[in-house]
Order: C-alpha cells, then structure tokens, then sequence
C-alpha cells in the first residue's frame, strides 16, 4: 500500500507539473509548426519503392535520428536551452548560423527555417518569455535563421505522421514504429544531452540526395 500511494503521490506530481504540462503541449503533433507539410526526403524514398513498409520506414528513421537529427538538431536544441538558461542569446545565434550552414539541401533548410518561425510565434505569444519574444523578432527581422532546433528540438513526430499518408499504414503500426525507437530517441537524446555544440555533426547523405531529387517528383504531397 505504501509503495502504491507513494507511486501515485509521485505521478500526481508529475501530471500536475506546469513544465510537463506545457512540453507535452508543445511535443503535441497538432502543434502548428507546419512539420506535416514536409517529409525530409522520406517522399522521394517512398516514390522510388525503397521505403515500402514497416523495416523499411525503422531504417529510415534510424538513418535520420543516428545520422542527423541526434548529432545535429538535438545537439543545437541542447546547446540553445544551456544558453538561454544563461539568459545569454548571442550563442543561440551561433548555433542558429551554423545550421543554416550545415543543410546543404535547400528544401531542408526551408522546412527547417518554417517550422522553427512558425513555433517561436506561436511559443513566444503563449508564453510572453522576453528571450522568445526577443529571438522572433530577430528571426522576423531577419537577424537569424530561426532554425527549428533552436526554437524547439523535435522531427521524429512529423516523419511518422508523413509516413502514414505516403505508406499502406495505420495509425496503430505508426505508433508501433515510434514505441520500437524509443530507446534509439533516448540514446539519441543522451549522447546530444553530453555533446558541446563545437561536437555537432550530420551524416545522412542518402536523406539529403533524397532531398535534393524531391523537387523532381512528378507528383508531391509534401513541400520537402
């Protein structure tokens, strides 16, 4: 019984948490960062019948959260919290230049810049943060990129949801895949968790050949 009523003061706690509260908020894939208009390669994938089901669409996502978004989005989006947790934004810019230089594919690098507007708006106005409200307008005013991971580090949400529009597949088995990540997503997490942002790195050359071949489709669902 005392182990029960501590596991439920403790989950109480947990659920009742403003912080929790509001990163679910903002890991909700109805969030409006535009993430569902852009498939990061994974089109051109499906297209050309080398992604076809489930192992396929596991490669895929190993591919793009071992090759890119671990060493590199996650990286920058850890780097940024470290940074405005010094209530210092000049680092944040940094990181944010060094994105934009280190996606060569230009749909990539768009998407990237229109998610990462589009959840500093949105954060910004819900939260009235002074670093938020700062950063978008210099994001609007041009002074920064304004890169996804530096707004807010999450892809792997938006790459399930474009696959079960592009794939014979359910909502069910989508989730099947994210569940079977989950210890990949928190490798992944750790290592970024421990990586200085000088340490970033992105090697995913067959998403990004993918990439530069998806504005060539005859026909297209997603933007990227």
């Amino acid at each position: 019984m005392r182990s029960t009523a501590t596991a439920t003061r403790i989950l109480t706690t947990i659920m009742t948490d403003p912080r929790l509260l509001s990163l679910l908020h903002f890991g909700d894939s109805a969030f409006p960062t535009g993430g569902y208009a852009h498939s990061f390669g994974l089109e051109t994938y499906c297209q050309a019948g080398l992604v076809r089901g489930r192992e396929d669409l596991e490669r895929f996502l190993l591919a793009q959260l071992e090759g890119s978004s671990g060493p590199c989005d996650a990286t920058a989006a850890v780097g940024t919290l470290r940074a405005a947790a010094s209530q210092d934004l000049a680092p944040c810019h940094v990181i944010d230049d060094t994105l934009e230089a280190m996606k060569p594919v230009r749909e990539f690098r768009e998407a990237s810049r229109q998610m990462g507007r589009q959840t500093l708006r949105v954060a910004a106005a819900l939260t009235g943060d002074a670093r938020l409200v700062a950063y978008a307008g210099d994001v609007d005013k041009a002074l920064a990129p304004g890169h996804h991971a530096v707004a807010y580090g999450l892809a792997a949400a938006a790459l399930v949801g474009a696959a079960l529009r592009l794939l014979s597949m359910g909502q069910l088995e989508g989730q099947q895949i994210l569940w079977s990540l989950h210890p990949v997503i928190g490798r992944v997490a750790r290592e970024a968790a421990g990586r200085d942002v000088s340490e970033m790195w992105s090697f995913a050359p067959g998403l990004e050949l993918a990439g530069l071949r998806h504005a060539a489709l005859d026909m297209r669902l997603f933007r990227s």
